[in-house]
């Protein structure tokens, strides 16, 4: 699976990646920024999308639209990745076209399970 983390936190892109790669056929791709993000969509489309919701240049909300687009990929699967009180950002999330909402430190075992599920697996939020 290729899934593309987008965080300008480093320690926290780090823990994503590790995660993923001891999971195993996780390939990743990181990002610090909306701009840089959409410049690795340019060659690269990942099957999902994690998404900070407080990027430098922009917002988690107004990404994931652009990140979309600029794949021609209408039902990219993404989930908002968040430090904020996620009952809080959660159904506006949900409202925004995420599958779902992490608050930070994120649960590692969530994380990879989340990530094993395709779109319509029973559960799959």
């Amino acid at each position: 699976m290729k899934v593309l983390y987008v965080d300008d936190d480093r320690i926290n892109t780090l823990l994503f990646t590790e995660t993923c790669r001891m999971a195993g056929r996780i390939e990743v791709r990181t990002a610090d920024s909306g701009a840089e993000a959409l410049e690795r969509v340019r060659d690269w489309a990942p099957e999902l999308a994690v998404i900070d919701l407080h990027l430098p240049d922009t917002l988690g909300y107004a990404l994931l639209p652009a990140l979309r687009a600029a794949l021609a990929a209408p039902a990219l699967r993404a989930f908002l990745c968040t430090a904020d009180d996620g009952a809080e950002v959660g159904e506006a999330a949900r409202a925004a076209g995420f599958a779902g909402c992490w608050t930070k430190p994120v649960d590692l075992a969530t994380v990879v399970a989340e990530l094993s599920r395709r779109p319509g697996d029973e559960g799959a939020r």
